[in-house]
């Protein structure tokens, strides 16, 4: 299975990195090929809906790394989702490119794929995560994917409270079992 790992975190040694990385520790050793992409070092620029791409009938009229996610994007069987919580939702660099799925929305509907969500936040109460939880189900809703699990990290504000709690146990076990 291919997996395309779409990672919204700027800090390369935060939470959502580490979950993230025994995430795909699982899935590698269970078979899966990953292609990663760490939005946050990317230049995608804003959807702004003008329709030129016709939902995938022809190029979205920015060519940016968009480019290189699209026929990613297209052949995955499975799509990982990873962000810290920033105000209660996804960071800025993953809707970006979360709301450029609309350039080839008509081929995204046409495969269904299975998806993981993986999000962690420093707030220790849970409710946090409502944002996020909202956006990703009506996401899996719409397209239609298959919600194949869910990281909740909460109370984990660095690397070393994350060691501190079953999360990476958790991420690894999901990563394993997606095929």
């Amino acid at each position: 299975m291919k997996i395309m790992v779409l990672n919204g975190s700027p800090h390369k040694e935060g939470t959502t990195v580490h979950l993230l990385e025994r995430f795909i520790t699982g899935a590698k050793e269970a078979g899966n090929k990953i292609v990663r992409f760490d939005t946050a070092f990317l230049k995608v620029h804003p959807c702004m809906a003008c329709n030129h791409c016709g939902n995938g009938d022809r190029p979205c009229v920015f060519a940016d790394d968009m480019m290189r996610i699209y026929p990613e994007l297209e052949t995955a069987d499975g799509v990982v989702l990873a962000s810290p919580i920033y105000y209660f939702g996804l960071t800025a660099q993953l809707k970006s490119v979360i709301d450029r799925f609309y350039g080839i929305d008509k081929k995204l509907l046409a495969k269904p794929k299975k998806s993981v969500l993986i999000t962690c936040a420093a707030d220790p109460d849970r409710e946090v995560f409502r944002g996020i939880i909202g956006t990703y189900e009506r996401m899996l809703h719409y397209l239609p994917w298959e919600d194949c699990g869910r990281i909740l990290a909460a109370g984990c504000a660095d690397p070393e409270a994350l060691n501190r709690t079953k999360y990476l146990e958790e991420a690894y076990h999901i990563g394993e079992q997606l095929r």
